[in-house]
């Protein structure tokens, strides 16, 4: 039987291709917690009085800090993580380490702790879009 290429040929091809595949794979896994921050921000900045991502704290893969400031005037600097959310400041652009609040899962969640005006300003926003899917599906 003939071969265009030695075994020892075969298992460096193989390997490299293998290592191509996973570093495309690794690269395209990598998230950008400052692009996910700022759909954060977009999402939700009808029903608080301010949000911003924070400029003067770091951004990272694996991290970004959201500045809010809630209908109530109450300010806080939220941490994003693969965890997920929550407040690590009651102030822009701070943190505090001693503070150990809980993560939520969801920017929804979070804001309907912290602002009872969030939580009427979402509610009737989506009443709104309810009721407007009703006068669609009716004409």
């Amino acid at each position: 039987m003939e071969t265009d290429c030695t075994p020892m040929e075969l298992t460096n091809n193989a390997e490299s291709e293998e290592d191509s595949d996973y570093r495309d794979f690794e690269e395209a896994d990598v998230k950008d917690m400052r692009l996910e921050a700022e759909a954060v921000v977009n999402d939700v900045l009808f029903a608080v009085s301010n949000m911003f991502v924070s400029k003067t704290l770091p951004c990272a893969e694996d991290v970004a800090y959201i500045n809010v400031e809630t209908r109530e005037r109450g300010r806080y600097c939220v941490e994003l993580t693969d965890s997920g959310l929550r407040v690590v400041a009651y102030d822009f652009d701070q943190t505090d380490d001693s503070l150990q609040n809980p993560y939520h899962e969801t920017v929804y969640s979070l804001l309907d702790t912290l602002s009872p005006a969030y939580r009427e300003v979402f509610g009737n926003a989506l009443l709104q879009r309810l009721e407007a899917l009703k006068r669609d599906s009716q004409s």
